[in-house]
């Protein structure tokens, strides 16, 4: 990490390069709403299939389904986006993480010179 003073000088007391963590933080962050994002538009395109499907009558109880039959096909659409959730949690999870050990850090190099 850069001394305050002098940034051209680096502290070689550390295994990271902070631009790097940061940089990393920044991309997990941009590639949790891309995910969510990617998830979110393939359960609405599969969601919409669906009810056109169910629309036009390929589910319908003439065909030997019960109304229970039909309504166990609205399950799969009820979890698809969790896993899309999940990954945004996930990755907004580890660039949070990665900032809060890059504060840890500095505050305690900054404890450290006192």
């Amino acid at each position: 990490m850069s001394d305050e003073k002098n940034p051209s000088v680096r502290f070689l007391g550390t295994y990271f390069d902070r631009d790097v963590v940061l940089k990393m933080a920044h991309w997990a962050k941009i590639l949790a709403w891309l995910g969510l994002g990617f998830y979110l538009l393939s359960w609405g395109v599969s969601f919409s299939q669906f009810l056109i499907q169910l629309s036009t009558g390929l589910f319908t109880i003439n065909k030997g389904m019960s109304l229970l039959d039909t309504l166990n096909y609205f399950t799969p659409f009820l979890t698809q986006p969790l896993s899309g959730v999940l990954y945004f949690f996930t990755l907004q999870g580890i660039a949070l993480v990665l900032q809060i050990l890059l504060d840890v850090e500095d505050n305690s190099r900054r404890a450290a010179r006192k």
